[in-house]
């Protein structure tokens, strides 16, 4: 007896619960059924593997090494069948579906305004949001747990597909209290005499800093080593030391003057956000509607925080600049 012509998704999906409760009498409840319409669930699909799928204990149940090997592809089968469930959905008119994105942690300082304003106009779709720094997202976005990531420098390491989506304003930063913050004008030489707050390895903004100082044939010096923006953000405040950092993390302090950009030219520097998906894989239509409502709105609503801010740093640079 073939399995795929005897079983059917309602017995799978059942015996995928009765799993992952470990209990026939729970899985019932769960499934609003009766203890006796799950059994029968679970024996028709046992005699369509022609193997025990559950073994009974004095706790409820565990799987056999059969129920195991059903188990992994049931998750991937009723995964895939949702999805195209949703795909259906959506090309009938009705857009719903789960949005799986990977972001690198400097961008959960904005994405998630951008993604409440999405969900706001598709109240059907359900987010699943991945952040961790740049290195954890490629592995991600490898893996294919996320649909479409949200980071700076793509990755070469993989076949992508990608858009720029705005613009990410690097820049050294310090406390109003800090010497340095202090000086008319400022070059990277001087930086480099000075410890810096700076991001773990793996990120993308320590990629940054440390290809900045090696193009100019200097030593980056490390204060602390961080893998939170908010705790270099918090101790950059505190006057512990000045900071390299994405001005979108800190747009409430930048306004309040608890931060300042240090007057060094090319500060800041300018790099960008890209949105991006693994080459020739199907992708499902929310991600395809949330790509493009991010290379929309993106240029605008990324800088939104701190456009007045940039303004200003932009008027001080050309007021110090020789005429």
């Amino acid at each position: 007896m073939s399995l795929a012509k005897s079983a059917s998704l309602k017995q799978v999906a059942t015996f995928r619960t009765v799993a992952r409760l470990g209990s026939v009498s729970m899985a019932a409840e769960e499934l609003h059924l009766s203890q006796s319409a799950v059994s029968i669930q679970i024996a028709s699909l046992e005699a369509a593997a022609g193997a025990a799928l559950v073994e009974r204990t004095g706790r409820g149940v565990r799987l056999t090494e059969a129920g195991q090997l059903l188990l992994s592809y049931a998750d991937r089968l009723l995964a895939l069948w949702h999805e195209t469930s949703d795909e259906m959905a959506t090309l009938l008119g009705d857009f719903t579906g789960t949005l799986r994105v990977g972001a690198v942690t400097t961008a959960e300082h904005w994405l998630p305004r951008l993604l409440v304003r999405f969900i706001d106009h598709n109240p059907k779709v359900s987010v699943r949001l991945f952040v961790c720094n740049r290195d954890d997202i490629v592995r991600h976005l490898a893996a294919q747990d996320v649909d479409l990531c949200v980071m700076g420098r793509p990755p070469t390491e993989l076949q992508v597909e990608f858009s720029v989506i705005g613009n990410n304003p690097l820049a050294f930063v310090a406390a109003p209290s800090h010497p340095l913050a202090a000086l008319p004008k400022l070059k990277l030489a001087q930086l480099a005499e000075v410890p810096l707050l700076v991001r773990e390895r793996g990120s993308g903004t320590r990629t940054a800093v440390e290809r900045l100082f090696k193009s100019e044939g200097l030593r980056l010096r490390i204060g602390s080593e961080l893998s939170s923006n908010e705790a270099i953000k918090q101790m950059c405040v505190a006057g512990f030391a000045p900071a390299y950092l994405s001005m979108l993390t800190c747009p409430l302090e930048l306004n309040a003057g608890l931060l300042r950009v240090l007057p060094l030219p090319n500060n800041p520097s300018v790099s960008q956000w890209h949105v991006v998906r693994i080459s020739g894989q199907p992708v499902p239509q929310v991600a395809l509607a949330f790509e493009d409502f991010l290379r929309r709105t993106g240029p605008e609503e990324i800088l939104a925080p701190i456009r007045q801010h940039l303004g200003s740093v932009a008027r001080r640079s050309r007021a110090k600049s020789p005429a």
